[in-house]
């Protein structure tokens, strides 16, 4: 393009902006893949509908029945159709209470942004680190099961009957279509809503309010829109305007949350954060607000006033449990 002499403004778009974003999300495909290869075989072998059985009496104690096993499964996925599923749920009860905890499972859309700082920060604790954040999203889901069980769910689940479907050896051709849907919509979401989202955080990063192209990006739009949230985050270890934004983007899709962060910071990540902040954008982004197409999900099942509620309590609980966990590792000494 250079060498062609076209436009700066288009080169850079293109180079920095699509080429990285995109670039960096579809990086992560094979490990999303190897994800819903198993989420597969779980699913064609009969085995799920078991799991759902076994699950019945530990559900019990928070509040929900063995069938809401199955779309927080799914929820590991995707949410969108883990909150779909809760369409076979007989009990109005448990259906609103499984759609407002699968948020708290971790969908493979964040798999992207663990392994990107897992590679970066914490390479010898990769297995530990990607372990840990699972496992807390699913302790704090029970937290707020149990809080719901008191509060706005009272009373108990109802009785579990189920018919379970035969084992069956997994059939190819099934495994591979549960698959290629799986993987076509994240592939979908890469060129759609994310290509979208990082053509409009290079837009705004390189212009200011006056539509001129700034050669400091911290006198760009989106340093003073970030600028206006950041000292909120300021506790968190996350006060950085670039940081923000990365999380404002990953409200549209959570695979922008890199992106984003490769597009701003152009001197490279690695030097410019600490590992304790690291962990404040890991555990933040585990728990804070769903992507749009999730909640646009929720909305269609509940209406839009649970829809705005679950974005708000979301980031309420994101917010909370990153703080208790900013306070630990600063206690323990990890400072730097």
């Amino acid at each position: 393009m250079e060498s062609a002499n076209v436009n700066p403004i288009l080169t850079g778009l293109v180079t920095d902006g699509v080429f990285t974003g995109i670039g960096s999300v579809l990086s992560f495909l094979p490990i999303i893949i190897t994800l819903f290869l198993f989420l597969s075989i779980l699913e064609d072998s009969g085995y799920l509908a078991r799991v759902a059985f076994f699950m019945d009496k530990l559900l019990r104690r928070i509040g929900l029945s063995g069938r809401s096993i199955v779309p927080m499964l799914i929820g590991f996925g995707c949410t969108v159709p883990s909150v779909m599923a809760t369409r076979t749920l007989p009990s109005e009860r448990d259906r609103k209470m499984t759609i407002l905890l699968t948020p708290f499972m971790s969908c493979s859309a964040k798999l992207p942004i663990y392994g990107f700082f897992v590679s970066v920060f914490f390479t010898q604790y990769r297995g530990l680190i990607f372990t840990g954040l699972y496992l807390l999203g699913i302790i704090v889901g029970i937290l707020i099961a149990m809080l719901y069980k008191r509060t706005i769910f009272k009373g108990e689940a109802v009785p579990f009957v189920m018919e379970l479907p035969n084992y069956r050896l997994p059939g190819a051709k099934n495994v591979i279509r549960l698959l290629w849907d799986k993987a076509k919509d994240f592939i979908q979401r890469a060129f759609t809503v994310i290509f979208i989202s990082t053509i409009i955080v290079w837009f705004l990063q390189n212009f200011n309010l006056q539509f001129n192209m700034v050669t400091d990006s911290q006198d760009s739009i989106l340093a003073q829109l970030a600028g206006l949230i950041a000292p909120i985050f300021a506790p968190l270890g996350m006060g950085d305007w670039r940081i923000v934004t990365s999380l404002i983007s990953g409200v549209m899709a959570k695979e922008s949350v890199v992106s984003t962060l490769k597009i701003l910071y152009t001197g490279g990540i690695g030097s410019a954060m600490t590992a304790l902040t690291a962990i404040s954008i890991l555990v933040f982004s585990l728990l804070y607000t769903p992507c749009v197409a999730a909640i646009a999900s929720v909305k269609r099942e509940l209406g839009h006033k649970w829809a705005i509620g679950v974005v708000i309590w979301q980031c309420v609980v994101a917010y909370l449990v990153t703080t208790i966990v900013h306070l630990i590792c600063v206690l323990c000494g990890m400072g730097g």
